[in-house]
Formats: C-alpha cells, structure tokens, sequence
C-alpha cells in the first residue's frame, strides 16, 4: 500500500479527473453487472422454469433474492401476457444492447479521465527530474553515468506511469467490480460463495510470490538500459574519434554485450510477467471446474437449493470475477515494474544538494573590493585535492593559476562561482562569505570561458544571450564584434539566427570559442573565469581567440588558467599550484628570478 500511495501521489494535481475516473468506472461495472444478472429471471420464465408471477404488491418490496425476483417475475409475466414470448425476447435485447452502450460510454468517459492523469503524471514527474538536475551539483554528474539520467528520465517514467493506471486499478475499478459481483453471488448463493472464497486466496499467493520476484528483476533491467543508452550516447558524442582509430568494431562489440545482457533479463521479466494472465485463467478454469462439481450436485440434489437457471447465471457472474482477477493481477505486476522504476527515479529527486543555498542570504550585486580564498581545502573523494589553499584577488586584477596537469587550478577556479563546496575553508567577496550569497547573485558576478566550448543546439544570438533577460540585437553585435565573432557570423546564410548545429558542430574551433567569449561579453560580469580558453586552438584561431579575450578582461577581474605561459606573462599576479597547494606567487619577472617551479615551466616552453 505504501508503493501505491508514492505513485499516487503524483496524481495530486488531478484529483477531479482520478474521482470522474473511479465514478464512471463505478457505473460500467454497474451496468455491466445488471445485464448478467437480467439473464435468469428471462431463462426461468420463457423455458418455464418458474411459475409466473400474476399479482405481486410493490409495498411489499424489500432488498432480498426473493423480493427482488418476484418484482421482476411479475413485470416479465405481465410482459409476456401482454406481448407473448417472442416480444420478452426482443425485450431481452433490446435490454442488453441498451446496457452495453451504457457500459461502454461509461468505460470511454474512465479512460477520457484517466488520459489527463496519465499524461500528467508523466509531465510532473519529468519537471521534478529535470529542475532537480538543473540545481544538483557537478559532484552528482561525475559519478552517474549520462546514459543511466537518461533511462530515469524516459523509460522509467513511462514505467510509473504505466504502474499508476496499475494502482488506481488495484485500489478503485476492480475492487468495485470484485465486490459488486460478489455481493450478488452472495444474494443467489451465500454457500456456493462461501465456498469459493475458500479457494480464491491460494491462486493471490500464487502471483503475489512471482510478482516480488519481478520487481528485483525489474530493477535490474533499468540499470541495464541505462548502461546500454550510455554506450549509445558516447558513440554518438565521439563519433569522430572512433573512426579514426578504426575502433568501430570494438564499440561494436562492446555495444553487443551490454545489449545482449539487457536482452537475456528482458526476456526473464516478459515471461514472468506474461505468466500472470495466463496462470489467473488456469487458476479462474480450476475454480470453475470446481465451482461446476460442486453447484452441479446442489442443482441435481433432490433437495435442490438452486435452481438451474440460477446456477448458470451464478457461473456467468462468476466468470466475470475472473477478468477482474486477471486485471488486478496484471496491474499488481506493472506495479512491481513501475515501484522499482520510482526507486531509480528517486535517486536523482533525493540526491543530496551539496552546493544549497543559505537559509538567509545576503543579496550582493556586485564586486567592489577583493576575493579571499582562506583555508581552502577540497577532496572529490579520500585523497585532498586542494589543502589549506590562501589567495587574495583585488578588483581589476588578472591572476594566472599554473602548474602541471592534476595540479588543483580548475578545482579552485570551479570553486569561485560555487560549482562545488570545500569541505574546509571559505571564499569570500567582498567580506561576505560565498556561501552566504544566492546562488544566482554569485553566478550573476562571474563569467566563464572553458577549454571546451559548450553551445546549445540554437541560433548563434540565442547562444550569445544564454540565461540573460535582455535579446537586443545591438548588444549581440556589440559582445560579437568585441570577441571578433562579427565578421564571420554577418557572412553567414541567417547571420545572428544561424543555428551552431550540435554541440556547435556547424562552427570551426576557434569559431565557436569565440561565441562563447561573446556570450561572457554580453553577461558584462566583473569577474572572469578564463580555463584554458585558447589550449585547444590553431596558431591562427589563437590569436583571434586571445585577441578578444584581451578585449574581455579590459577593466575586469580575470582569473585565468593556461598551460601556454606565453598568455599570461603580464598578468598582475601569477600563482603556482603543485599537488594542491599554492608554492609560489608573484609576477612573471619575479618568479622567474626565484628560479623554482615556474621557472622549471616556462624552461619546457619557447616564448617569442
């Protein structure tokens, strides 16, 4: 009952829609019920079975087996006397048909409803994934793997809400019709009832031990998925990299494998879950062979309880017990299916936020004075990656973060704009303590350029004007113009509203560094974030590049990272990071007059 209460509770939004859907479903099983049981009294008097009912008094009525059927016997008897066998027999269907158009327009109007809340679900439910990896941290995306995000999204979504339409199944539309039925075959027989209650319970053991089991299963071929939408996406990602090496038959064959063992536990969840509706009929034809034997002796006793005409109508109600069964077994396995899909849902809605915002932030819309780096110390893992970490950064400054590879340097620039959080240590600007401003005032203040240049699938503008409220064309021309972005985005086909394709894939190298540089110049932030913007590039596409960075850093705070010791020979300050810590600092010439790590550097370098 818990695992129905957490699918149901995404249905919130649409209660009216779940309560229509339960109301007409209430009403088919009505109807459909009162077309079964009209089917004996019409038996009982056109085969005469039973005598006719000429004077019955209507105040005499009460809800009893034997009130209710002489009601009826007397109107068919009068029917009968008035318009004779054959006019019953038009009666009779006429009365069905009239049913089932009932039936079947109350059954369209519980489906009408429950679209809305299928739907819905699916929507709420891929909003709630989607803002929550939006606010969880860079930590959370290096341990998961994209293709397993992508699975939770997707199929395990349509896995809960498959299961939803399951649970309101299981809590609403076959428990009504179960009872109802039962109810009556109660009026027509409590004994023969009683006696097939008895045997119900060993057929729901049956498939609730196979419906665990399906679960777990079920479980594991989500994260199967996963791996195999993982491998998938890889591929399409590195593409190029993969024919030049000539390793189409290694991905091949690794793509193979996962897929090969996603297919062997599919096959094991199918068959055991298309075991439940044949194991609920054989138990159902069990049942009503045993029903059959055992109101077959009650019928032909001489001391006969119940009539034939009765005993056939009670077994047709019966069977109508059994599609129900079946039904609620089937929804009890979607279930199982879609509770271990919400369990792999759940992981990404209740991954921790470790970069939170503070409980009372301090707004702060601009940067006046210093950056303080005090203590910082910061592990991925065990091992520390940065240790006890002391920097200044005045306004106006460029500060240039060198050293070997694996060094910290963009651990700590990761730090400034809070992608991560030390474990130890603070970063303050301007006195107040980075973990005290909303995460959107930090941000507001920062602008960053990445080794890799990440574009969306979108014309260059939008791509240029990225989570700003401002689209004016003349700023785009302005941040394109001082990233040297403008001559080649006016020669192109639609210019500004030219799409960079994939992953920017349309544009060239330094093409697309420079619209990223174009976006962090319409951002206008004071402080810049430059990560090996220019390592990446051709000695020509570089000089544009670094051009237009020079143009970007004009009058800002810059923080830059470079291997290339040649761009940042006159920043302010260079600071020098090995193994985590900060060895030396100072300018270009005074490093290089210490003769120690920096020096060691710009040896394995030429300059110009």
């Amino acid at each position: 009952m818990k695992r129905i209460s957490e699918i149901l509770f995404y249905t919130k939004n649409y209660r009216l829609n779940v309560v229509l859907n339960v109301f007409f479903h209430l009403l088919t099983s009505v109807f459909s019920l009162f077309s079964f049981a009209a089917i004996a009294p019409f038996l009982a008097i056109l085969f005469k079975t039973t005598k006719q009912v000429t004077v019955v008094k209507p105040s005499e009525f009460t809800l009893t087996t034997g009130s209710v059927l002489d009601n009826m016997n007397y109107f068919l008897s009068s029917f009968i006397a008035e318009h004779g066998e054959e006019g019953a027999l038009m009666l009779l269907c006429f009365v069905l048909v009239f049913m089932y158009l009932l039936k079947n327009t109350t059954n369209y109007l519980a489906m009408f409803h429950i679209a809305r809340v299928r739907a819905g679900v699916v929507k709420v439910l891929r909003e709630k994934i989607y803002t929550k990896i939006l606010a969880l941290p860079l930590s959370f995306f290096t341990n998961e793997r994209k293709g397993d995000i992508l699975t939770k999204s997707t199929s395990d979504v349509t896995e809960v809400e498959i299961s939803m339409v399951g649970a309101l199944e299981i809590l609403f539309r076959d428990p009504v019709k179960f009872v109802l039925y039962l109810g009556t075959l109660f009026l027509m027989s409590w004994e023969l009832t009683l006696f097939v209650l008895v045997l119900l319970p060993i057929s729901a053991f049956v498939i609730t031990r196979i419906g665990k089991s399906l679960k777990r299963k079920a479980k594991k071929g989500q994260f199967k998925m996963g791996e195999v939408i993982a491998i998938m996406e890889e591929t399409l990602s590195g593409m190029r990299i993969i024919k030049a090496f000539n390793a189409e038959k290694e991905l091949q064959g690794k793509f193979n494998q996962q897929n090969e063992r996603h297919f062997n536990l599919m096959t094991k969840i199918h068959r055991r879950h298309f075991l439940a509706a044949p194991l609920s009929e054989l138990m159902g034809a069990i049942l009503i062979s045993i029903i059959l034997w055992f109101g077959g002796k009650m019928v032909l006793d001489n001391d006969a309880v119940l009539s034939g005409e009765f005993f056939i109508t009670f077994i047709v109600i019966f069977s109508q017990l059994i599609p129900p069964a079946k039904k609620f077994s089937d929804a009890f396995f979607r279930l199982q299916k879609g509770s271990a899909s919400l369990d792999r849902i759940k992981e990404i809605l209740n991954a921790d936020l470790k970069v939170k915002e503070a409980t009372n932030p301090i707004a702060k819309k601009d940067f006046t004075t210093q950056l303080n780096i005090e203590n910082l110390s910061f592990k991925y893992d065990q091992d520390w990656v940065l240790n006890k970490v002391n920097l200044k950064i005045n306004k106006g400054e460029t500060v240039a973060l060198v050293g070997a590879s694996g060094g910290g340097k963009s651990t700590l620039a990761d730090m400034i704009p809070r992608f991560y959080d030390p474990q130890d240590g603070n970063i303050t600007i301007d006195g107040v303590n980075l973990k005290d401003i909303p995460l959107a005032d930090v941000r507001n203040l920062m602008g960053v350029v990445s080794q890799e240049s990440i574009l969306f699938n979108d014309s260059i503008s939008n791509n240029i004007t990225l989570g700003s409220e401002s689209k004016k064309l003349e700023d785009v021309k302005a941040a394109a113009h001082i990233a040297n972005a403008k001559e080649f985005i006016e020669d192109s086909k639609l210019g500004y509203d030219s799409s960079v394709g994939e992953r920017g894939t349309m544009l060239s190298g330094g093409q697309r560094q420079r619209v990223s540089i174009a976006r962090a110049v319409f951002k206008n932030p004071p402080i810049l974030i430059l990560d090996e913007a220019t390592s990446a590039l051709d000695t020509e596409s570089e000089k544009l590049v670094q051009d237009a960075l020079n143009n970007l850093m004009k009058n800002r705070t810059s923080i830059v990272i470079a291997h290339r010791l040649s761009t940042i020979q006159h920043a302010d300050k260079i600071v020098v990071i090995e193994r985590g810590k900060i060895v030396e600092v100072g300018t270009h010439k005074d490093l290089i007059a210490l003769n120690g790590f920096y020096t060691k550097l710009t040896n394995l370098q030429t300059f110009d």
